[in-house]
């Protein structure tokens, strides 16, 4: 079973954040140019909060805020759920799915040392299931040459 370590050596370990009083369009601008859907808050090597498009969307353009005024911190998402690197993809999946999340942040001795998206997640999974069923077609097919 691969773990959350093992996703983030294979896709790396960036993270992308702003600070809490930051602007909500500095932080816009940034998840345009990394092409991303979330921010870490973090304040000095602080784990603050996490803001998405989602948070953008509910509580700047429909509470009729604007992006140049309103500081990241006041739509930030506060209670932030995180994973540790040992845990498995499954168990994060399971994490996101309950909660409804897209971005995990992986916390390791209280720094953050990733990010998994649901699209991460899911990318792995349907790896090892093909890795899993290849292997299983070349078992199958070596018990029929053998007979």
């Amino acid at each position: 079973m691969s773990t959350i370590r093992l996703l983030l050596e294979k896709k790396g370990h960036n993270v992308w954040s702003v600070a809490p009083d930051a602007t909500v369009y500095d932080a816009l601008r940034l998840l345009d140019e990394r092409d991303i859907g979330a921010l870490l808050v973090i304040r000095g090597e602080e784990l603050v909060g996490i803001l998405s498009e989602r948070d953008y969307a509910r509580k700047v353009a429909l509470k009729g805020k604007t992006s140049m005024k309103t500081p990241v911190h006041e739509i930030m998402t506060d209670q932030v759920i995180v994973i540790g690197p040992e845990r498995t993809i499954e168990q994060a999946m399971a994490i996101m799915t309950e909660r409804r999340l897209r971005h995990l942040p992986v916390v390791e001795n209280d720094q953050v040392i990733g990010v998994v998206s649901i699209g991460d997640l899911v990318k792995e999974i349907i790896a090892d299931r093909e890795f899993i069923i290849e292997q299983l077609e070349s078992y199958i097919a070596g018990q029929r040459s053998g007979m």
